[in-house]
């Protein structure tokens, strides 16, 4: 299987550097609060006194899911196409806001069911035409997996070679908050019913329904399951190419912007394949999906907006982007109590 080498930020010498030259700013100790921590994060990712974020992309990863057939959406299946065809056009929730705050948008095939014109600014990285209806069988093979590993890596080596040091990274799939529940229940131990929400607004029987088609999923394995295996059992090739796309983000030292309930539960499964990917993430919201609350507080994690978003696409990582881009810009436009000439009182 596929490795990533991410380098461990732990360097208590340097973090002691970094805490300093925030504390020699011109402002009380810790007044600037949550922009300090990201700030001090940034330097670490960077290795840096002077960090700097370029050309911020964000990377949409599509693809479909074979568990719709089970009427596990209030979407049908045809919508992950169209709404691609959107993004093409510029209309998407997701255009308006990376337009908004400067990202570059990379829209993946990673397995829609539809033939997607070719060189229409689509990367294309389809594995095949929807993964198989996991009810019944493994949603992909080991194999399959491998190679979404490899191409959302890919991904992201196409984004940093154009200059980027920060990514978001969103998708486009119906059918996978149901994915999304039974990588989290499997990887966090969570009950279930714990894990499954509205996804694109199913409620009262039709929720009901869905919680049952996910337990019978679950009850079709059995037992314990490796993370590889759950993966491969309940993924989607959007959320495996994200996967792979954030290992490769750490590795390369690239700041990662963390999205809602499914991206975050792809950086969940992430960092059971490497734990030091966790030191890279930065989690944009707290989305409206019930279980998402449930994975963060998991992670340990403090998101910096909850705006009651439940759109997916990356939406939610780039409206964080601005706290984040202050943050850096504390370290490197307030002045120092020493050139500024002020009295250093703590």
């Amino acid at each position: 299987m596929k490795t990533f080498q991410i380098p461990d930020l732990e360097n208590p010498e340097f973090r002691k550097t970094v805490l300093q030259k925030i504390d020699d700013l011109t402002k009380p100790k810790g007044s600037l609060g949550r922009l300090e921590e990201l700030a001090a994060q940034v330097c670490m990712i960077q290795h840096t006194l002077f960090p700097h974020l370029n050309r911020p992309y964000n990377l949409l990863f599509a693809a479909d899911h074979g568990i719709v057939d089970e009427q596990v959406s209030a979407s049908p299946k045809e919508i992950t196409w169209q709404q691609i065809s959107n993004f093409l056009h510029g209309g998407a929730g997701i255009n308006y806001l990376c337009r908004q705050h400067g990202f570059q948008l990379m829209i993946v095939d990673a397995g829609v069911d539809y033939d997607l014109p070719a060189g229409k600014g689509i990367v294309a990285m389809k594995v095949r035409r929807g993964t198989r209806n996991f009810l019944h069988e493994a949603a992909m093979t080991e194999e399959e997996f491998q190679l979404c590993l490899e191409r959302g890596a890919k991904c992201v080596d196409l984004a940093h070679a154009d200059g980027c040091n920060v990514v978001s990274f969103g998708e486009m799939g119906i059918g996978n908050t149901s994915a999304s529940s039974l990588w989290m229940t499997c990887l966090t131990g969570i009950p279930l019913e714990q894990c499954v929400g509205a996804g694109s607004g199913l409620q009262g029987e039709r929720l009901a329904h869905k919680y049952e088609v996910l337990r019978r999923s679950l009850d079709r394995i059995g037992g314990t399951l490796s993370p590889v295996e759950v993966m491969c059992q309940f993924g989607g090739y959007e959320m495996v190419m994200a996967v792979g796309g954030m290992l490769r983000a750490a590795e390369q030292q690239m700041v990662i912007l963390v999205d809602g309930f499914i991206m975050t539960n792809c950086l969940l499964a992430a960092s059971k394949l490497n734990p030091l990917v966790l030191q890279y993430a930065v989690y944009g919201h707290q989305g409206d999906e019930s279980g998402h609350k449930l994975v963060l507080d998991y992670l340990q994690a403090r998101p910096l907006l909850n705006l009651g978003l439940r759109l997916g696409e990356g939406s939610g990582a780039v409206c964080a982007y601005p706290i984040l881009d202050s943050a850096v810009r504390m370290m490197n436009e307030m002045d120092t109590f020493g050139h500024a000439s002020i009295t250093k009182y703590f």
